[in-house]
């Protein structure tokens, strides 16, 4: 260590008041957290790519400061799902400061990043007080059945009105309208149930009629449009 001429020159004067530093909820314990393997949490968190054009949802699991379980969601940019696919590859395995101190490949993911380095050392965690946390696995219960991403994906003009594409539901294949032309319910189909039913053995027509499903006021409908035509 190297000290200043000014700094050798001083008298030591005791540091008195130190109590260490404060405590953080983690897994219904709390933990002065010292080193990186004090940290443990599962927490979620969002980041955006620098010209903002692209989001990224990230999930982690961390378990003694080593990310076991990670969740890479993303929106917006092509470019990012491949991105996505290399940290998926590259987070489990790494401490948290490796993590953060790692190229994600993409802008959005790797601001993700940083987001949720904060909050799990500042014990924001969403398993903070959970007892022993949550297990490894926990990540994807976001997805729900047939583990898809959750999607929304609507789009709006003055002249022409609303048009909803994608609900959590599946891809919107019909908007039901009244005799205002106002919005009263949606068909979709979702593809993951489709999927399913066709690697069971299906035929594709089969598989799509199971896959459909409304939701609203549609049997009330004056008229259906397709959303993407209409």
């Amino acid at each position: 260590m190297i000290y200043s001429k000014e700094v050798e020159e001083m008298c030591t004067v005791a540091q008195g008041v130190h109590h260490g530093c404060a405590p953080i909820p983690e897994e219904a314990k709390w933990v002065q957290a010292k080193e990186v393997k004090d940290i443990s949490g599962l927490t979620h968190g969002v980041g955006w790519c620098a010209p903002q054009q692209g989001a990224c949802k990230l999930t982690l699991n961390v378990k003694e400061g080593i990310i076991q379980e990670a969740l890479v969601e993303t929106i917006g940019c092509s470019g990012m799902t491949h991105s996505a696919a290399m940290a998926s590859e590259i987070l489990p395995g790494l401490t948290v400061m490796e993590a953060l101190n790692t190229d994600l490949v993409c802008d959005a993911i790797n601001t993700a990043m940083r987001e949720l380095f904060l909050q799990i050392v500042y014990g924001r965690s969403q398993s903070a007080f959970s007892e022993d946390g949550l297990p490894v696995g926990a990540g994807l219960e976001d997805l729900g059945k047939g583990l898809r991403s959750q999607v929304g994906t609507m789009y709006g003009t003055l002249k022409k009105g609303p048009r909803y594409l994608e609900m959590a539901e599946g891809y919107v294949t019909g908007i039901a309208l009244d005799a205002n032309d106002e919005i009263i319910g949606y068909k979709f189909v979702n593809f993951g149930k489709m999927t399913d039913f066709m690697k069971k053995g299906d035929d594709v027509q089969t598989a799509y009629e199971k896959s459909c499903g409304q939701y609203g006021r549609v049997d009330d409908a004056v008229k259906i449009i397709d959303p993407r035509k209409e």
